[in-house]
């Protein structure tokens, strides 16, 4: 009786989706699942954020409608944050913007700037919002692939001359979902050039800036000279604090761009509830001795993952940031049946490496949100199948 719009249909199926499918037909089959597919971190949001909200939500001022654009004072933590961070200064009313979590802020971004035959940059294999957003904006996608002989980088003097005189805008993720690959200042110098040179906005998603190990630290886009020019960073407190079920994150540069952004949340949303707002504050303003003991957390799971992986013969390079591990499926098996094998044989849940873009077939990647027995039980369990 009803047909979807032309845009829904041009959907390709949401990975997770499908992978939450799978793990309910395992577990009512009995299978004890052991999830490392979905990025969601299982440590609780630490218990002073909590405790921000609790005495929030109990406020009246915070029952009405919010500003779309965000709480002055979680925008001025934010600015706050980065600059103690990154090192650079923002004019919280004009450089920052509220989102209701980071994911909201990147689908809705080309609607402000993206017009119907426009082209979108967007890297592949990658987080898939970066495309559907596009797709939403009635843009054209161009992919740029990551390829393992690159660093997981895109080649920008690979793209065609007549798909840069339409394009608009060019995302980058890094520290990378899903590869777990990362960029220096001088890669990101790179970027802003080749922007500036072909009237680009460069679209940053800077989801796992905080997630990093060893000797790395991530740096912003917004470091580099004249990237606040043609520049946009999407940050989220998703990950760092472990609050993926609250809604929360900013985003941050060019003042034309926020405000781009700015408007279509004006039309489309009534901002993030004021109680998580302050939620946030407290996450961004407070001791950030939790954040080093989720680094620690995640730094022990990747040892032991990395370990496991490489004594059971996985090819990969083991990752400097974000809580993945990106590997080569065994010869003879594609991604997807290498997943099912895992899955079917072993109770064990990974994403497999195509759902993210035709280059990330022949790899697969795990998440380390899982605590460490249960990460060496799917060990034990992986070295049991026969490849």
């Amino acid at each position: 009786m009803f047909s979807f719009s032309e845009r829904l249909k041009k959907l390709p199926p949401y990975l997770f989706v499908e992978l939450d499918r799978l793990k309910a037909e395992a577990k009512a089959r009995g299978v004890d699942v052991i999830d490392l597919g979905v990025g969601d971190p299982d440590l609780p949001t630490p218990a002073h954020i909590v405790k921000a909200a609790e005495e929030a939500v109990k406020k009246p001022e915070n029952h009405h409608y919010p500003s779309s654009v965000g709480m002055l004072a979680f925008r001025e933590a934010a600015a706050r944050w980065f600059e103690k961070r990154f090192g650079v200064k923002l004019n919280p009313e004009t450089e920052v913007v509220t989102l209701i979590g980071s994911k909201e802020g990147i689908a809705h971004f080309p609607l402000a700037f993206v017009n119907p035959g426009d082209v979108v940059l967007v890297p592949t294999p990658a987080y898939p919002v970066y495309h559907i957003g596009t797709l939403f904006a009635g843009g054209e996608t161009f992919y740029l692939p990551l390829r393992p002989e690159n660093d997981f980088l895109p080649d920008l003097e690979s793209i065609p001359k007549d798909v840069l005189s339409r394009a608009k805008i060019i995302w980058l993720n890094y520290p990378n979902n899903p590869t777990a690959a990362v960029a220096t200042k001088d890669f990101f110098a790179r970027v802003v050039s080749f922007a500036r040179e072909h009237k680009l906005i460069v679209a940053h998603d800077a989801a796992y800036t905080e997630l990093y190990f060893d000797d790395y630290r991530p740096p912003s886009i917004l470091e580099v000279e004249g990237a606040r020019e043609v520049a946009i960073e999407f940050h989220s407190l998703s990950k760092t604090y472990c609050m993926t079920g609250w809604r929360i994150g900013f985003a941050v540069g060019n003042e034309t761009l926020i405000a781009g952004l700015a408007k279509v949340k004006n039309n489309v949303d009534s901002g993030a509830f004021q109680a998580v707002q302050e939620a946030g504050i407290a996450a961004l303003s407070g001791d950030q001795s939790c954040v080093e003991e989720f680094r620690k957390i995640f730094r022990e799971r990747r040892d032991v993952v990395v370990e496991g992986l490489k004594a059971l013969g996985f090819e990969f390079d083991p990752p400097r940031a974000t809580f993945y591990v990106w590997a080569r499926v065994p010869e003879g098996y594609s991604s997807a049946a290498f997943a099912a094998k895992l899955l079917q044989e072993a109770g064990i849940v990974v994403t497999p490496g195509h759902g993210f873009g035709e280059p990330g077939e022949g790899f697969f990647r795990v998440a380390l949100t899982v605590d460490k027995n249960q990460l060496k039980e799917a060990l034990a369990r992986i070295a049991a199948l026969k490849f």
